[in-house]
């Protein structure tokens, strides 16, 4: 049974509460994040097969493909014939893995209000992932707390921060919580988001607007105020872990290659939103419209899954992926000329934006992003936290590897 953890060093509080510390890094230009100086170990064994899966060269040969590692573009998706032989697990959908084009043109800018969408996540290059099991929702409320209840377990904003992490804060900055979206009162200007985040007490996974809300009517809502270690502390209990960003790319594509978004290359087909984003003036009491049919969080499989069965793949919530953030990685992938197999991301994070702070990766985007401020729920663009953030629109989803195939 997991008890109250000690909190690793590293966590930033809002200067609402503590004004002396400097707050913690913007993540996709959304949120703000909580570091952690440790890095989890690997879960490895689930993802590695007994049989060994077909290589890019050989599922190219087999396809009639051409070389695509030198295409400027979008090349066509490869996926694996291989087809799994173990049992379906619950919850679970079936991503065959294969070869892709990965990431994000330039042209993607022009359907964001603020400059900046695509540049780490560009250039496109060519990855192959292995085939593994995704879980077809996000993460809810009633799955974690099946997870508390089984271990005991504890989340980072439920932790009271202490004198050892922030030396000379005075005691009675230090409560537990964690960051809030609160509209602003009026229109105010995208380039300080302090401006519509609080850190709020009382705030966690249990209380996702504070002490005094709770999870009556939530439970198939997605859960909400994880930090990266506790999304992977349920992975590992549940016998799963966390997508690489490569995997979560590939199966938020759902076999098609190259398109803007999980469904398509329209935003409202058939003028009907298939996702939860944000629609009208951002961040402004009242601002969200609720077009795409909701106003803030969602429960989960409101919309159309996408071509592998994945629900709420853009949108609703952003989802933890394992790998370290680093803004040149995808250049570093390209100019290697081959196609990345499997690849995990780089060994040592970095933003340069914030060089200092040692953040993970986040896809999908969330209930909050607007055409105005954020465009993150594009398939081909990447978010990006501290490791130990907690904040309302933040959860995960969990992937599988598989144990037989035919």
């Amino acid at each position: 049974m997991s008890a109250a953890k000690k909190p690793t060093a590293g966590r930033t509080l809002s200067p609402m509460l503590m004004g002396w510390v400097f707050l913690g890094a913007i993540f996709a230009f959304v949120g703000f994040s909580i570091y952690a100086l440790t890095q989890p170990g690997s879960n490895d064994s689930l993802s590695a097969d007994p049989k060994p899966a077909a290589s890019a060269k050989e599922i190219q040969e087999k396809s009639n493909s051409a070389d695509y590692t030198k295409l400027v573009g979008f090349g066509p998706t490869i996926p694996n014939k291989l087809k799994p032989s173990d049992d379906i697990p619950k919850g679970m959908v079936w991503i065959p893995g294969g070869e892709f084009s990965m990431g994000s043109e330039s042209a993607s800018e022009s359907l964001c209000g603020l400059p900046g969408t695509t540049l780490d996540a560009m250039p496109i290059h060519r990855v192959y992932v292995d085939a593994f099991w995704m879980d077809e929702t996000e993460v809810t409320n009633a799955q974690f707390k099946e997870f508390v209840d089984a271990t005991g377990y504890v989340t980072v904003a439920e932790i009271k921060p202490t004198l050892e992490e922030f030396p000379g804060a005075p005691i009675e900055n230090l409560v537990t919580g964690s960051t809030v979206f609160k509209p602003t009162k009026s229109p105010v200007a995208l380039d300080q988001y302090l401006q519509w985040w609080s850190y709020v007490p009382g705030a966690n996974w249990k209380h996702p607007a504070g002490e005094n809300s709770n999870l009556d009517g939530r439970e198939n809502y997605p859960v909400v105020h994880v930090a990266y270690e506790d999304a992977e502390a349920y992975a590992k209990w549940a016998n799963k872990r966390l997508p690489t960003e490569a995997e979560w790319e590939f199966a938020s594509r759902g076999g098609k290659a190259g398109e803007l978004y999980a469904w398509g290359n329209e935003l409202k087909p058939n003028n009907q939103y298939q996702a939860n984003i944000y629609q009208g003036a951002f961040p402004v009491e009242g601002g969200d419209s609720g077009a795409d049919g909701w106003v803030g969080i969602a429960p989960v499989k409101q919309y159309a899954p996408n071509g592998y069965g994945l629900y709420d793949i853009g949108g609703n919530v952003w989802e933890w992926v394992s790998d370290w953030y680093r803004a040149d990685y995808y250049a570093q992938l390209r100019s290697k000329g081959v196609v990345a197999r499997n690849p995990k991301g780089p060994d040592v994070p970095y933003d340069p934006q914030e060089p200092d702070q040692k953040k993970r990766v986040h896809r999908g985007g969330s209930f909050l992003c607007s055409d105005l401020y954020c465009t993150r729920y594009l398939v081909g663009t990447r978010g990006k936290g501290e490791s130990r953030t907690a904040s309302n629109h933040c959860g995960f989803r969990c992937v599988r590897g598989v144990l037989k195939t035919d």
